[in-house]
């Protein structure tokens, strides 16, 4: 069958996706591009909050269509939205389209979801906490072409109040790391030059095993991509502030193929917030933290995401969160406002801030964070800075990253150049920093 995939959602859910594809392929189907020519639609959602919900609906809706525009004739939703709802009698009612719902630990049974031909929704649940974790990866068809992602673990044993993760993805379950080099390895040989090791905490990697911690795993990494292609990049996200540590920072120092990048999503910097979170440290282990990070490693970079509008934050206490941004300077940052649920613990707590007060907290922060980071890209004119091209807009003019910009998430690097090959590694001579982005020439 012709087979088009829409990933929504993290990085997480990209590799399941990445996953269900190579899946699809060995079984001998054809993935498409197209959805309009597509037999079979398969969307992976997201359900983290309101708003992703609320996106997965409407792109399940929008892909349903084709089953009267098109040629679908199988749509299958997976991930994060359909086992959030799993046991609302609704879900299936609600979208009548939809001929298989699988959850987040069913990305294996893809191919049988796909070819079964029954006349009632095909579902398949299996406990979150059942999906293997020792076992290789098979085949992956990337969905971009040089950067790619590799899950340490699955999972969070962790309990932000704010958080619906655990029961979504179940406790953490770390990775063997041999398994994640062999991963590594493989996507190389695809022509990866960007690997990027992720999951809900990355950093908590190893506290479910008597065994290696994560800083064993980025140095393993860092090696098996050094000998395989020496020019490649490795960087890791979705760092936890209570286990990023030094051994980590100087492993990163020690290695020149580790970008100095460090996501640390810290989510608020007053205590009295923080406690009410279920985030456990403190304003004090964040600034502790933060000049560790720059004393040990000064050409670090560092990204992180806060949240506005949690019930009971008070004006002071969102000012404190301001001013400790204002300190730190960050030089990527993001904003959410507080996205509440009835299935979250969060939810329980009195005082919930309005949405009007949460958007003006989420503005006020993004217009504090314009100015740091254009101060902090300034800093960047006159270096020179290997750049991964990833786009060619318009005649003259590329886009690209450089190591201290993550794909998706952070600004972007403009060449003005002839002739480059997208996906190369450039050396490229900042000559100009905007609020977000920077712009070069090349050396």
């Amino acid at each position: 069958m012709k087979i088009y995939l829409e990933s929504l959602g993290c990085s997480r859910n990209q590799v399941d996706s990445e996953i269900m594809l190579g899946r699809l392929t060995a079984a001998g189907h054809q993935i498409i591009t197209d959805p309009v020519q597509a037999e079979a639609i398969i969307v992976n959602t997201c359900g983290f909050i309101s708003t992703a919900s609320q996106e997965a609906v409407d792109v399940i809706l929008e892909m349903a269509e084709f089953k009267t525009t098109g040629a679908c004739r199988r749509l299958i939703v997976t991930g994060c939205l359909v086992q959030r709802y799993k046991d609302d009698p609704k879900l299936a009612d609600s979208l009548p389209e939809v001929d298989a719902f699988l959850g987040t630990a069913a990305c294996d049974h893809i191919v049988e979801a796909v070819e079964n031909g029954g006349a009632a929704p095909f579902t398949l649940f299996p406990a979150p906490d059942g999906r293997q974790v020792d076992v290789p990866v098979s085949d992956r068809e990337l969905l971009y072409e040089k950067t790619a992602y590799i899950k340490v673990s699955e999972g969070c044993s962790r309990h932000c109040t704010y958080c619906i993760i655990p029961n979504l993805r179940g406790r953490q379950r770390s990775r063997p790391v041999e398994l994640i080099c062999q991963e590594a390895y493989m996507l190389l040989d695809k022509g990866v030059k960007e690997v990027i090791l992720t999951a809900e905490n990355t950093t908590d990697y190893g506290l479910d095993l008597d065994g290696p911690n994560f800083h064993t795993v980025l140095e393993k990494t860092a090696e098996t991509i050094a000998q395989k292609d020496p020019s490649a990049w490795l960087r890791f996200l979705y760092t936890h502030p209570s286990t990023l540590d030094e051994r980590i920072i100087k492993t990163v120092q020690s290695h020149a193929n580790i970008c100095s990048y460090y996501d640390v999503p810290i989510q608020h910097a007053h205590d009295a917030v923080l406690k009410r979170m279920g985030r456990p440290y403190s304003r004090q282990n964040l600034t502790r933290l933060f000049s560790d990070i720059r004393h040990l490693d000064p050409d670090a970079v560092l990204r992180t995401t806060v949240i506005v509008g949690f019930p009971g934050e008070t004006e002071e206490q969102f000012n404190d969160l301001l001013a400790f941004i204002q300190e730190i300077e960050f030089d990527h940052l993001g904003v959410f406002s507080y996205s509440d649920s009835q299935d979250l613990p969060s939810h329980t707590l009195s005082d919930h801030i309005s949405e009007d007060v949460a958007e003006l907290r989420h503005d006020t922060i993004m217009a504090a964070q314009a100015k740091i980071s254009q101060k902090r890209n300034v800093r960047h004119v006159g270096r020179v800075y290997p750049v991964l091209v990833e786009e060619n807009p318009e005649e003259g003019v590329y886009i690209g990253r450089t190591p201290f910009q993550a794909p998706e998430v952070d600004g972007v690097t403009f060449i003005y150049s002839d002739g480059l090959d997208t996906g190369s590694l450039v050396q490229v001579k900042i000559i100009d920093a905007f609020e977000y982005d920077i712009a070069g020439e090349m050396v």
